[in-house]
């Protein structure tokens, strides 16, 4: 399996999240190159501010394994997690995150200072044309 192959699983739970009027943004956790949990925006669905794909997969892994810890796996998000969720990362201690898109106004590479895991590495820009594309979809969807 390939960060490509879990990132078009993480972009499927972004266009759930189109479908449903949400910024269509999903993450899968991945361990032992399987997919463990999956979540997409639902800050609309839920009335929540806090319900990033990112924050709903963390917590869905978090009680799929039965800790808090996330040690040995990987978070696959189509937009780079902002400041709250690479916060969540931190804590979690997810050893790696891979995103698509940048963001250029809310991500976490913005701010100055890691706010990821010493341990956690990243790698960006897997598919960022196909997240950026279905982000640029909606967000025209919503000037018509």
């Amino acid at each position: 399996m390939t960060d490509e192959y879990f990132m078009r699983e993480a972009l499927k739970e972004a266009k759930y999240a189109f479908e449903e009027g949400e910024v269509p943004v999903g993450a899968v956790v991945v361990a032992n190159n399987q997919i463990i949990a999956r979540g997409h925006n639902q800050t609309q669905a839920l009335n929540d501010a806090t319900a990033h794909a990112e924050m709903i997969a963390l917590t869905a892994a978090a009680n799929t394994i039965g800790g808090k810890y996330l040690l040995d796996c990987t978070l696959y998000v189509t937009l780079e997690p902002c400041v709250m969720c690479a916060g969540a990362s931190c804590w979690t201690q997810v050893s790696k995150i891979v995103y698509g898109a940048s963001d250029p106004k809310r991500g976490f590479t913005n701010i100055q200072g890691n706010l990821l895991h010493p341990k956690t590495t990243y790698v960006s820009g897997i598919l960022a044309h196909e997240a950026e594309a279905l982000l640029k979809a909606f967000f025209q969807k919503l000037r018509e």
